[in-house]
């Protein structure tokens, strides 16, 4: 499984360490990601997500319904896709 939100579509950016003398190389900014499991009143069924920080205020602002139905419409979510519609 990759380093992406499932419901946000966050995913690792790069950037440089910048040294104190300006030298530059190469690094990886990762997403604070984890797995947790939501229980899905509409399917009557629990889930395991991999989300970030983000995609959790995201689920407890909108709900976990309609944040699941536009994270499938944005194609964020594959596998959940087929129980959405």
């Amino acid at each position: 499984m990759s380093k992406i939100c499932q419901i946000t579509g966050k995913k690792a950016i790069t950037g440089n360490n910048v040294s104190h003398s300006k030298r530059r190389t190469k690094r990886r900014f990762n997403v604070n990601l984890f797995n947790k499991k939501f229980y899905w009143v509409e399917q009557d069924t629990w889930i395991t997500l991999t989300i970030s920080a983000a995609g959790l205020r995201t689920i407890n602002k909108m709900g976990l319904d309609a944040a699941i139905k536009l994270a499938a419409n944005k194609g964020y979510l594959t596998e959940i896709k087929q129980l959405v519609f």
